[in-house]
Parts: structure tokens; C-alpha cells; sequence
């Protein structure tokens, strides 16, 4: 199967390089590269040029094309009409030697799978258990002989009955699902959601649906939406042999209130994406969810080293919240 490869980046040339170096050990190559820059100087343009890479193509976009959602619905018009397969990578990333390899696995072993993502090793927090130790059902998450232990948010949920009823990488019908990921098995999962530092789909997907424009600018849970979305063409899954490390470099990102106010407006957009008529019982946990979560970010401006951070997102997520009543997304 042929694979085409879409990297979006702004200003990154350094991890980009290390994202490139890890692409040119992969034990099977993709047909083709493309970068989409919306980068503001030349730096990366120049970076690209001393590699000399094959099956690199390289776009610097102006103004009008820049922003993740753009980019990415710009580098799909310049994939190639013979590849089977689409996969995005974040440009912070990089890549263990089989990934392709075991990405294209995943697509060829199952024709009912649409869409695969990977697991970022580097932030993966399971341990196998513990033979006769017992454990806090509250504070630990069990699956498959193996052990995750929860963060403060899900603690609190867990205690308070608000907690996930489906699995990891499942949208609940109130939308917050289980962050945990899942534990390196070397097994496929079928999930909802794909995350959008490593996820790819078959080129058909892309050839009925793109990106959100609501999410133009830095892009938020776009990758949740367009998950969702691609349902409808086949189902998605987790391959935890598809391994990467995950770097989050802190450039690019919204400052602090944005962020919280994306974080709430963005969610109850793909929540109502996956559940157009929620109950009003599923209404009253997503908020009651939303509130608890922005009051436990609240508590960070006292027990966090971040304190002007935390209180500034609350401050956000609060703003976003008291949006919803008056100015709901469409």
C-alpha cells in the first residue's frame, strides 16, 4: 500500500529535523513527504533544503493557508491520487523504526479499519500489576493484566460517579472519556477518538471529508471531530505496535485563556458532533464534568508551580462555560 505523509509546522525547524531523521530509519518508506510550513522566516525552508530527502515535497504557505486546520486540509489536495493511505504526524515527534511498517499492518490485516493511531511511548504511564496487591478501584484503572494510576481530576470524578462507563478511547454519551491510552500489549483496539500527533486514515476518508473550518486557527480536538466523522467509512484503532515519542515543544501553542476557552467551547462541539440530542441526564454530567474540572484547575493557583498558568486557564474555561448559553458553536 502506498502511503503519503503529512507533517504541519511552524516554527520548528530543530524537532522537525528530529521528526525527518527518525522517518529516514523507518524499516518501510512512505511514496511520499509533504511538508506544509507555515513558518514566518526561512529557517525550516532552509533546514528541508540541506537534507536533500527522498520523496520530500516541501510547501511554505502564505498567510491565508496557516494554521493546523489549514495546513492540513492544504496538504491533502497535494496528495498524490494513487496513495492508499494518509498519515499525520505533529511535528515534535519521533518515530520508533517499524512504525510505518506496523501502520500499514493494521489497514492491510482488517479492510473494516479505516483509521489507525499510534501510542506515544515516551508519555505512557502503565505498569503491569502486581500479583495479590490489591487496588484502589478509585485511584487505579486495571485492564488486561496491566495498571494505570489515575490523576487528580479522574480521582475526584471516580469518587464522585462521574467517571468514563466506556473505555479508553471511547466518547461516552457525556463526552469525557478515560485519558489513560492504553498499555503496550503489541495488540489493536478499537477506539472513537484518534489523536492527532499520529493518526492516519485510508485515502478514501479524506476524499469525502476534511478538516473542520471551526477549527481554524490552533486547532483544538479537531482531531476528535474528524474521528468521529470518519466513523461512518469503517472504525478506528489503536495500534499499540505503532510507537512514537511525543515531545510537546512548547512554541505555537495559545496562551493560557485561550486555551481554557477553547478547551470547554471545542469540547461541547465535538461532544454534540458524537451526540446531537444528549438526555438531560447526559446534559447534566457534561457540565457538572466541565465545572468540576475548571474548579479543580482553580485549586492548581494554590497547590501548582504553575499558579498564574492555572488561574489564568480557569479564568478561560469559566468564560467558555457562560459562553455556551448564549453563543453555542455551529
Amino acid at each position: 500500500m502506498k502511503l503519503s505523509l503529512i507533517i504541519c509546522t511552524y516554527m520548528r525547524p530543530q524537532s522537525l529535523q528530529q521528526l525527518l531523521q527518525s522517518v529516514q530509519l523507518q524499516t518501510v518508506f512512505p511514496h511520499e513527504i509533504l511538508i506544509i510550513d507555515g513558518s514566518v522566516n526561512q529557517e525550516t525552508e532552509r533546514m528541508i533544503a540541506q537534507k536533500n530527502m527522498a520523496n520530500l515535497r516541501y510547501f511554505l504557505v502564505s498567510e491565508a493557508f496557516r494554521g493546523l486546520t489549514k495546513q492540513r486540509n492544504f496538504g491533502l489536495d497535494q496528495v498524490a491520487s494513487t496513495s492508499d493511505i494518509v498519515a499525520f504526524l505533529d511535528d515534535d515527534t519521533e518515530l520508533s523504526p517499524t512504525y510505518f511498517e506496523e501502520l500499514i499492518n493494521a489497514f492491510v490485516n482488517d479492510p473494516r479499519v479505516s483509521g489507525v493511531g499510534g501510542i506515544a511511548v515516551n508519555e505512557n504511564g502503565w505498569s503491569l500489576t502486581v500479583p495479590d496487591k490489591k487496588y484502589d478501584a478509585y485511584r487505579y484503572f486495571q485492564f488486561e493484566g496491566f495498571v494505570y494510576k489515575e490523576g487528580q481530576r479522574n480521582v475526584v470524578r471516580n469518587y464522585l460517579g462521574l467517571h468514563s462507563n466506556v473505555g479508553p478511547g471511547r466518547m461516552p454519551e457525556y463526552s469525557h472519556g478515560k485519558t489513560c491510552g492504553f498499555p503496550l500489549t503489541g495488540r489493536i483496539y478499537e477506539v472513537d477518538l484518534l489523536i492527532g500527533m499520529s493518526f492516519s486514515f485510508r485515502k478514501r476518508v479524506f476524499d469525502s471529508l476534511r478538516f473542520s473550518t471551526y477549527f481554524e486557527g490552533y486547532g483544538l480536538y479537531e482531531d476528535a471531530d474528524f474521528s468521529i466523522r470518519a466513523l461512518q467509512f469503517g472504525k478506528n484503532v489503536i495500534n499499540t505496535k505503532v510507537q512514537l515519542k511525543h515531545y510537546h515543544h512548547p512554541s505555537g501553542r495559545p496562551n493560557p485563556y485561550k486555551y481554557g476557552r477553547m478547551v470547554v467551547r471545542n469540547g461541547w462541539y465535538v461532544w454534540r458532533t458524537k451526540n446531537p440530542r444528549p438526555t438531560f441526564k447526559h446534559q447534566l454530567k457534561w457540565h457538572a464534568i466541565t465545572l468540576l474540572l475548571t474548579g479543580i484547575r482553580f485549586s492548581n493557583t494554590l497547590t501548582g508551580s504553575s499558579k498564574k498558568e492555572a488561574f489564568t486557564e480557569a479564568v478561560g474555561r469559566i468564560v467558555g462555560w457562560w459562553s455556551l448559553w448564549f453563543n453555542r458553536p455551529k
